[in-house]
């Protein structure tokens, strides 16, 4: 790489934006994302996401298991005349 400017009108606008963490803590980067001055609210983010907290949560109360068993009861059982 040389070093030299960037190609001027190939690149997306790069502005200031904030970030609205889980817990409601906010912070100011840099990014692509929307116009200058946009905010942008986290649905996950290290504070919360499993794989950095190391802590699971059962995010289904049944629904959807209890919708398998019932749909797939029956499966690899046969039924004798």
């Amino acid at each position: 790489m040389s070093g030299g400017p960037m190609k001027p009108d190939i690149h997306p606008e790069y502005h200031t934006i904030n970030i609205i963490m889980t817990d409601g803590t906010t912070f100011t980067t840099r990014s692509c994302y929307g116009k200058e001055g946009d905010t942008m609210r986290l649905d996950i983010d290290p504070k919360s996401h499993p794989a950095w907290t190391g802590q699971q949560r059962v995010m289904d109360t049944g629904g959807q298991i209890a919708k398998f068993n019932k749909k797939f009861a029956g499966l690899g059982v046969r039924k004798t005349a």
